[in-house]
C-alpha cells in the first residue's frame, strides 16, 4: 500500500470525530476558504451507544449543542436539526430544556453525515512535522465496514486538532474478569449490549457513584420484581452525592473560570481538581430522587427491597468462583474494615480516561513541552506547547483537564473551545467571543472588567508552590498561524474583589 499525499496541504486536519471535533468541523464549515478534513476510524458517528438508556437525558441544556453558544444561526444547530426533521412544534410544546441522550446522538449523526469534511473509516496512524514543506504529514489507513485495512494514505495539513476522546476505565482488580468472556463483568459503556443477560442474573452489583452508575441501577431496579431485586450499588465516594447544579455553581463551566484556572500554578491546579469532583462526577438530583421514589414504592407493604446502597467502599479484589459467581473483596476506608460478598454480575460505572496518543505523536515527542509530572503543556488557545522548530499548531480537545479544569469534558464549552481554535488558526476574530461570561469574578487582580475591583496585587507563597505567577505552564507560544484572538485576557486572574 503506497501512501499518496494530497496535492495542497489542508488548513486543519482533525483526528477523531466525537462531539468536540464535530463541533469544530461544524464551525469550520462556516469559514470561507478554510480547508479542513476530520478523520475518524469508526464507520459512522455514535455517541456512547451502550448508555442510550430509554428516557435518559443530557445533563446540559439543548443550547449546549455543537454551535449555538457561539453561532446560534448556524445551519448545524440543534434547532436547525429539528426544523430539518419537521419537529420544531412538537419540541416547542414539549418544553424540554434537557433533551434525551438518544436524540443528541441522532442530532450529531445528522451533522456528521451532512458535513463534507468528515471522513469516516479513516484511522490516523502518525503525525509528524515536515519542515521542508512547512506542514504536518499525517499518515492514515482507510478501513472497510468491518474494520479491515484497505489502503494507506498520507495527508498534509498546516494544523492538526486531536479529538480522540476517552476510553472506558476498568480498575486493575477487575481487569482480568472484565477480559474473561465467561464472567459477566463489564463497563457501563457496554451496558445496553448486555442488558438482557444482566436482567437474567440473580444478583447484580453496580460500582461507581456517578451519573452512569445511577442510571444503570435505576434501569435495573425498574425492571426487576419487587422483593427479588438483587441489586447492590457501591461507590468509593463518601456519599451518593448530587452534582452541583446551582446557577452560580455552574459558572465553573464558563470561559471565565477556564481562564482563571489556566492561570493558576500547576501545583495549585493539581490540588484543586480532586476537590471539585461534585461539579462533574456527582449524580443529578432528579435521578437520585427517582431512585429513592422507586425504593419507597417498593417498601409500601412494610418490607424492604433487596437493594443495598453503600458509599465509602472500594473494590480491592475479585475472583471467579467455581459456581460461576464472582466474589468481590471490598474495603471501607473510614471504618478500616474489609469484607467479601458474592454476586452474579458486575457493571463498572468507573468512568473514562484519556486515550493515549504517544504512538500517534511519537515523531513530535521530542518537541512537546511538558510539566513536572510529564504531562503536555497546553496554552490558553488549546495548543500543545511545542518547540520553536515546529511551525504549525496541534490543538487538543478533552485532554487538557490538568491545564483547563473541570470544563474540559463538558459539552457546554464545546462550541466556545472550537471558536477559540478557529480564531487561533485564522489569526483573527473569525468568531467574536464575549469578554465576560460569568457573574462570578474568579481571582484577584486585572481590574479590566466592568464592576470588578482593580488595584495592584502581589504574589503570596502557596504551600507546595513558588511565590509568583505560573511560569511555563501559563505562557502561550505563538505559532505561524498567529496568536489567538477573541478569547479574553490571557492572565487567568481576570479581576476580583476581596
Amino acid at each position: 500500500m503506497t501512501p499518496r499525499p494530497e496535492k495542497e496541504p489542508l488548513d486543519l486536519l482533525g483526528v477523531g470525530v466525537g462531539p468536540f471535533n464535530l463541533s469544530l468541523a461544524a464551525l469550520a464549515d462556516g469559514v470561507p476558504g478554510l480547508r479542513a478534513a476530520f478523520h475518524e476510524q469508526r464507520a459512522s458517528f455514535h455517541w456512547h451507544p451502550g448508555l442510550l438508556i430509554e428516557g435518559s437525558t443530557l445533563q446540559v441544556p439543548f443550547l449546549a449543542d455543537l454551535v449555538s453558544l457561539v453561532e446560534p444561526t448556524s445551519p448545524w444547530s440543534y434547532l436547525s436539526y429539528l426544523k430539518n426533521r419537521q419537529r420544531l412544534f412538537p419540541f416547542y410544546f414539549a418544553e424540554r430544556f434537557h433533551i434525551q441522550r438518544s436524540e443528541f446522538d441522532s442530532y450529531c449523526r445528522w451533522v456528521s453525515g451532512a458535513l463534507a469534511s468528515t471522513r469516516f473509516g479513516h484511522r490516523v496512524d502518525t503525525v509528524a512535522w515536515d519542515a521542508a514543506r512547512g506542514s504536518f504529514a499525517v499518515g492514515f489507513t482507510r478501513l472497510g465496514p468491518d474494520g479491515e485495512e484497505l489502503a494507506a494514505g498520507l495527508a498534509r495539513a498546516r494544523h492538526v486538532a486531536l479529538g480522540v476522546g476517552t476510553a472506558p476505565y476498568v480498575p486493575e482488580p477487575l481487569r482480568a474478569l472484565a477480559e474473561d468472556p465467561g464472567s459477566l463483568v463489564l463497563h457501563s459503556a457496554d451496558y445496553l449490549a448486555h442488558r438482557d443477560r444482566l436482567m437474567a442474573a440473580r444478583h447484580v452489583t453496580v460500582v461507581g457513584s456517578g451519573q452512569s452508575g445511577a442510571e444503570v441501577l435505576l434501569d435495573l431496579l425498574r425492571s426487576r420484581p419487587g422483593g427479588g431485586e438483587g441489586l447492590t450499588w457501591l461507590a468509593r465516594t463518601p456519599a451518593f452525592a448530587p452534582m452541583e447544579y446551582s446557577k452560580i455553581g455552574l459558572e465553573h463551566f464558563t470561559p471565565d473560570y477556564t481562564r482563571y484556572f489556566h492561570g493558576l500554578p500547576q501545583a495549585v491546579r493539581d490540588q484543586l481538581l480532586p476537590r471539585q469532583w461534585q461539579l462533574y462526577k456527582g449524580v443529578s438530583g432528579e435521578t437520585l430522587g427517582e431512585i429513592h421514589d422507586e425504593l419507597y414504592r417498593r417498601s409500601l407493604d412494610g418490607g424492604w427491597p433487596d437493594v443495598t446502597l453503600t458509599p465509602g467502599i472500594e473494590v480491592i479484589g475479585a475472583d471467579a468462583t467455581g459456581s460461576g459467581r464472582i466474589e468481590l473483596r471490598v474495603e471501607h476506608g473510614r471504618q478500616a474494615t474489609r469484607g467479601r460478598f458474592g454476586t452474579d454480575a458486575v457493571v463498572l460505572a468507573t468512568g473514562y480516561r484519556e486515550r493515549p496518543v504517544d504512538g500517534l505523536l511519537a515523531a513530535l515527542d521530542p518537541h512537546i513541552v511538558r510539566d513536572g509530572a510529564g504531562r503536555p503543556q497546553i496554552d490558553e488557545a488549546q495548543r500543545l506547547v511545542l518547540g520553536g522548530e515546529i511551525g504549525g499548531s496541534v490543538f487538543v480537545q478533552n485532554a487538557e483537564q490538568h491545564t483547563h479544569g473541570v470544563g474540559s469534558p463538558d459539552l457546554g464549552l464545546a462550541a466556545w473551545r472550537s471558536a477559540v481554535i478557529i480564531n487561533a488558526l485564522t489569526g483573527k476574530d473569525t468568531y467574536p467571543l464575549p469578554e465576560r461570561t460569568a457573574f462570578t469574578t474568579f481571582g484577584l487582580g486585572g481590574g479590566d472588567r466592568s464592576g470588578a475591583c482593580g488595584g495592584a496585587t502581589e504574589p503570596v507563597a502557596t504551600p507546595g508552590t513558588a511565590a509568583g505567577p505560573a511560569t511555563a505552564t501559563s505562557r502561550a507560544t505563538t505559532p505561524a498561524a498567529g496568536p489567538a484572538t477573541g478569547t479574553g485576557p490571557a492572565t487567568g486572574t481576570t479581576g476580583g474583589c476581596p
